[in-house]
């Protein structure tokens, strides 16, 4: 992962204009995409080592990980429903992915 910021990346508690927020806010997605990339690398891992394509979609793993996405957002005083219902999209997404490359791999 490419952690590298530009020059005058600054945390936002040190950010004096609206520039510095922007630069932030770039980088910041940057990095998220980053992240994502990695999350769905894992997508591709779990269709390589699942041999059975009706495992892929598991329910209650997906509560689970949304749960912990809630309650990690309420310690940190970010708006857990909202966190909440991104999660289900990056789950639901993620399983969507995880079908795709299970049929590329072995359908």
């Amino acid at each position: 992962m490419d952690t590298s910021k530009p020059a005058d990346f600054k945390l936002p508690e040190d950010c004096q204009d609206m520039r510095e927020v922007r630069t932030g806010v770039d980088t910041t997605d940057r990095e998220l995409m980053e992240l994502l990339d990695r999350r769905f690398g894992y997508m591709r891992a779990a269709a390589r080592i699942k041999t059975d394509r009706k495992v892929v979609r598991d329910e209650a793993r997906k509560t689970e990980v949304i749960e912990n996405a809630r309650a990690d957002a309420e310690k940190r005083d970010l708006p857990a429903g909202k966190i909440a219902q991104i999660w289900d999209d990056l789950v639901e997404t993620s399983i969507a992915y995880e079908l795709g490359e299970w049929d590329r791999l072995k359908g």
